[in-house]
């Protein structure tokens, strides 16, 4: 057809060599993790809507989706699950042979023996089922490849928007086009939204780089709105039992998790440590549990595939507790805060149930600030008003544990060029926090230099040799301990060509503002000349570092919400929200802030609005445009005040802790308590996420109907 340079199916994929793409997260399973292939292309069977079949490249969007309009595929239906505790029923169809019961692994850490002895032992004990409701990062840009090839070199070259191009480069090289990683590159320039899901390997970029290698020619592709919905991996999607065992003082004896994840229909590369691995270093939240246990299933279904979304099983883990936490406090007639009190952590370093090791923090501390900020002792008045309007008033509260590291270690360089700029090169990645900002400030406190002065290097495997990318609220921790330590390197090397010049020895040369003198002497040097000398001696002053650090950092904090229900129509609108939180040090208090209201708007979307949903006969994507996705409007929000009391950590040299991920971890359990709060008059005793107008009106309505009869 008119425009129409090339045509890819699964067989061409398989002529030249191209393998599977992987999934490199090991969870420690009951018995062997199951793998099954994903190739780029569809196999013979689509798994999942969204599923690629065919690659067609043209000289426009329009003259490809002419082509693809003539093509016809002979289906033949196949029953579908979208519902992972369907899929583990006994009638459950069986998605892949090698799947018995559609799980791919069972997952288990705790003590459960210490957990039963609890429970036969407490006074209390509660129980409850939970859904963490699928979502979709959504970001404001969605996925966009570009590929080409140098014939002359064999060079491969991916443009994407994506997050962690090393981690990408690898998998990609090694694993699918099975070649050399020197002879693929990747460059992710300024990213529109990242989340988690641009983590991921995805199919189109596989394909991209095929057909530009077999064309000669670069090959760009971009998805839609809807396809990015169908197509990037999802988040969340767990359903949980859990139970909570307290005796007669409030004191918590022991939790108890169990939980099947829904994995979609392939294993994404990240995915099964959210719900495994990471939600295991927050289980049990900030409280001082003796006793936790924990299993998770995770099942195959026909659906887009899951990976870590903000937070990745943080979220999940600190939902689980706050949820218990006050129906226990109502289930003891005790006040929820007061609960919440008698069980926080209150010395550290504290080793949790399942091993973590929290080296800082001040809880106690957290809830009493955030209670005075958000005026806690002035809401009987605030829902009294409410109430005479005939809306319903809720206050919620909840405190949040976040364990932040991503992958252990980091690179950076430090570079002095003959135009008088410095590059800070890292191997993490920005995709929105503003590490062109808070990077150079570190240097330019360090050095002594104009902020000005520095250029930041990132996400390009061409310029940055190493590094292990964006993820796990790592950057500053990673990434910032890293360059700190490369400056730490520079100021060594720079002292001692100071010395040379200054005639002195290097314990007499001192160094401040950028200039290095000797107490007493007028004399001095700066140190951009020094660089200039050291290149014109044939010396450098660069320097690069790898760095060791596998400690975590634990971010956290407490939050209160209120809201008002419209008890005729369902209607939930979020009035107000305070955050104190524990960063550590602040290298920019401004793009913190930032960064926890992104994310409360995010925690706060998953509360009240945001649902991935699919028919239940044939897995069909319900929600693939913003028409069915409702993601929260500035409206929808209050204004969300954030205070910070930070506990600077010594897990690395800057005493920050990550703040990427916090506000997505606190919101939904914070504002799901304030919305059964102001339920609970009316007879509501739970509540699944999304809070909607409709789920909120039929709970009301059951609620009645039960209290009559």
């Amino acid at each position: 057809m008119p425009g129409v340079h090339l045509v890819l199916r699964f067989e061409d994929l398989e002529v030249e060599g191209i393998g599977d793409l992987p999934c490199l997260t090991p969870v420690a399973s009951v018995s062997p993790m199951i793998i099954p292939p994903r190739p780029a292309l569809a196999n013979g069977i689509v798994r999942h809507v969204g599923d690629p079949i065919l690659f067609i490249v043209a000289d426009t969007v329009e003259q490809a989706m002419d082509a693809a309009e003539t093509i016809e595929i002979d289906y033949d239906p196949l029953p579908a699950l979208a519902d992972a505790c369907a899929a583990v029923g006994e009638e459950a169809v069986q998605l892949w042979p090698q799947a018995p019961g559609n799980i791919s692994y069972v997952f288990r850490k705790g003590d459960k023996a210490a957990v039963e002895a609890a429970f036969a032992s407490a006074h209390t004990a509660v129980s409850m089922s939970l859904v963490n409701n699928r979502v979709s990062a959504a970001p404001m840009e969605t996925r966009v490849a570009i590929g080409s090839y140098d014939a002359s070199s064999g060079k491969l070259l991916l443009w994407l928007s994506g997050q962690g191009v090393h981690t990408i480069r690898e998998q990609l090289a090694t694993h699918v086009l099975k070649m050399p990683r020197e002879l693929v590159d990747l460059v992710a320039p300024d990213v529109g939204g990242g989340f988690g899901p641009k983590n991921a390997l995805y199919p189109e970029y596989v394909l991209v780089l095929v057909a530009a290698r077999r064309l000669g020619r670069s090959v760009r592709w971009s998805a839609t709105r809807t396809e990015d919905f169908i197509s990037t991996a999802h988040g969340r999607d767990n359903h949980t039992e859990c139970r909570l065992a307290l005796d007669s003082a409030g004191k918590i004896l022991a939790l108890d998790v169990s939980t099947i994840a829904n994995l979609g229909a392939y294993l994404s590369p990240g995915g099964p440590g959210s719900s495994t691995n990471a939600t295991s270093t927050a289980q049990g939240g900030l409280y001082a549990i003796p006793a936790i246990n924990m299993e998770v299933r995770g099942v195959f279904t026909n659906t887009i595939p899951i990976d870590a979304y903000r937070g990745a099983g943080k979220p999940e883990a600190n939902y689980i507790i706050e949820r218990l936490i006050d129906l226990a406090a109502r289930e003891m007639n005790l006040d929820r805060i007061e609960l919440r009190r008698r069980n926080l952590i209150s010395t550290y370093p504290y080793k949790s149930a399942l091993g973590m090791v929290i080296d800082c923090g001040d809880a106690h501390r957290n809830l009493d600030l955030v209670l005075r900020v958000a005026d806690h002792a002035g809401f009987p008045q605030r829902r009294a008003a409410a109430e005479a309007q005939g809306m319903r008033r809720g206050l919620g509260i909840a405190c949040f544990l976040e364990t932040a590291r991503g992958g252990a270690g980091e690179w950076a360089g430090v570079r002095f060029r003959s135009d008088k700029t410095v590059e800070l090169a890292t191997g993490v990645q920005s995709n929105g926090q503003g590490h062109e900002t808070s990077f150079p400030q570190i240097a330019a406190d360090r050095l002594g230099l104009p902020y000005d002065c520095f250029r930041l290097i990132q996400a390009d495997t061409r310029s940055v040799p190493r590094g292990k990318g964006h993820g796990g609220a790592r950057s500053l921790h990673q990434g910032g301990a890293a360059l700190s330590f490369a400056l730490d390197e520079v100021l060594s090397k720079a002292r001692r060509i100071a010395a040379r010049l200054l005639q002195a020895t290097e314990q007499q040369v001192q160094f401040k503002n950028g200039m290095f003198g000797v107490a007493g002497d007028d004399r001095g040097v700066g140190l951009l000349d020094i660089a200039q000398a050291a290149t014109e001696a044939g010396e450098s002053i660069d320097a690069e570092v790898d760095t060791s650090i596998d400690l975590f950092t634990f971010p956290n904090g407490c939050h209160v919400a209120e809201v008002e229900v419209d008890p005729e129509t369902g209607w939930v609108q979020l009035v107000s929200y305070t955050a104190v939180d524990d960063y550590g040090t602040l290298i920019n208090p401004l793009l913190t802030e930032g960064q926890v209201q992104g994310g409360l708007a995010q925690g706060i979307g998953q509360a009240l609005f945001e649902e991935v949903r699919f028919d239940d006969d044939m897995a069909q994507p319900l929600t693939a445009s913003f028409q069915d996705y409702c993601l929260p409007r500035a409206t929808d929000l209050s204004n969300l005040e954030v205070a910070f009391a930070g506990v600077p950590t010594t897990a690395n040299p800057l005493g920050v802790k990550g703040v990427g991920q916090a506000g997505c971890i606190a919101a939904p359990q914070t504002v799901m308590n304030a919305v059964l709060d102001a339920l609970r008059p009316l007879g509501v005793r739970n509540l699944d996420m999304p809070a909607t107008p409709l789920k909120v009106w039929t709970a009301i309505r059951a609620a009645a109907d039960v209290q009559s009869g």
